[in-house]
């Protein structure tokens, strides 16, 4: 079974005002500790698992692209060691576009990061500034252009549906990013997280998300140019040239097994679902005391992956096999999907079936949060 590493770095430039993890924000870290610590966790992991094929490995959290590059070739060297390489690993790195973090691009490519992933977020420096971000647009593109030429594949982010922005407004940005010629980009609407300054100042009224025919739109407009530009939609916000999908988040949209390690990372490996302490210093502390810093593992139960891999898998343009998925958890085929609901939505043009082949179909997909509650039946549901 092919496994996927999550390494979870919890430090930050800065504390971010529109952040909901701001306990990650710290001064003094020892880099020493850090390093055992992961190291240990990762041991730990690999009793779980045994020696399964690796095939991604992902460095996320608050900001991994300040980490020391002979950290992460330390970690690296130590997933290699307890997992088997698979042809072709992909190793990301999550990177702020400041000129600070784009300084080490070139020692992190060196000590083995092969894929980087950029967020950006707008090209519009009025935009930044509301987003919260601390690069401005030059800094931002200066960034890309350094990453471009020091990793094998980039990708970076941006955010649509902003207060005030109008489709045509849109239509520039997206066409000077596509223009920049990486193989994968993620595009997102913006959303409200509950308990962050967004959620505050939203409530407030101090500003107005765009109306929803208007985001929309600009969803349909994203993909067409998208799929022009020979980037298609292979997820609901990803877009990528074929071949350059992004390895690691297609094992967990197709619900594989991945293992997750530092603050707060989520992991699930079979059928057990893992959490690790959230806090730092718990996180620490455990590790040195446990020699792993989970603080949580259950089993899964059936239903509930089920449900899970209804979810994920839905987003993907490929869709999901039910037929397939009932064999790999061994419910009956109906108990997976509401059939009269499928029908209904079917009937719309919102869901295609081919065979036991179920896909979201582009006019769904804009709306594809409400479907995935409707077709996914109730009992499924009810046990996640």
């Amino acid at each position: 079974m092919a496994l996927a590493l999550y390494i979870h770095w919890p430090f930050c430039l800065k504390k971010c005002p529109y952040c909901d993890f701001n306990s990650h924000v710290r001064s003094g870290v020892d880099i020493g500790a850090w390093e055992a610590a992961l190291l240990a966790d990762m041991a730990h992991e690999r009793e779980a698992t045994g020696p399964d094929p690796l095939t991604s490995i992902f460095f996320g959290g608050g900001t991994p692209s300040l980490m020391p590059p002979a950290l992460v070739e330390r970690l690296i060297a130590q997933a290699t060691r307890l997992w088997t390489p698979a042809p072709g690993l992909e190793i990301t790195l999550e990177a702020n576009p400041s000129s600070v973090e784009a300084a080490a691009f070139g020692d992190l490519a060196r000590a083995g990061v092969n894929r980087v992933s950029l967020g950006l977020q707008s090209l519009n420096d009025e935009a930044l500034r509301f987003l919260g971000r601390l690069h401005d647009a030059r800094e931002g593109t200066a960034a890309l252009e350094v990453a471009q030429n020091a990793f094998e594949r980039v990708s970076f982010d941006l955010i649509y549906a902003r207060p005030g922005q109008s489709a045509a407004e849109w239509q520039v940005e997206l066409a000077r990013a596509l223009a920049f010629g990486t193989g994968h980009l993620s595009l997102y609407q913006l959303t409200i997280e509950p308990g962050t300054r967004f959620a505050t100042d939203h409530r407030l009224g101090r500003f107005a998300l765009p109306e929803d025919d208007l985001a929309a739109d600009i969803f349909t407009l994203t993909r067409d140019m998208t799929a022009a530009a020979g980037l298609p939609a292979y997820e609901v916000s990803n877009h990528a040239r074929p071949g350059e999908e992004s390895r690691h988040n297609l094992t967990y949209w197709r619900y594989g097994d991945y293992v997750g390690i530092g603050p707060g990372a989520h992991g699930r490996r079979r059928s057990v679902a893992t959490q690790r302490h959230r806090k730092p210093e718990n996180y620490l502390s455990a590790c040195t005391r446990n020699g792993h810093g989970m603080s949580e593992s259950r089993p899964l139960a059936a239903s509930e992956q089920a449900s899970e891999a209804l979810m994920m898998g839905l987003r993907l343009e490929e869709g999901v096999d039910l037929a397939q998925m009932a064999h790999r958890f061994g419910l009956p085929g109906d108990a997976l999907i509401d059939a009269d609901k499928a029908r209904f939505y079917r009937g719309l043009g919102m869901i295609e079936r081919d065979g036991p082949r179920l896909r979201v179909a582009p006019q769904g997909m804009v709306l594809l949060d409400a479907l995935l509650g409707e077709l996914v039946s109730a009992e499924l549901l009810a046990a996640t």
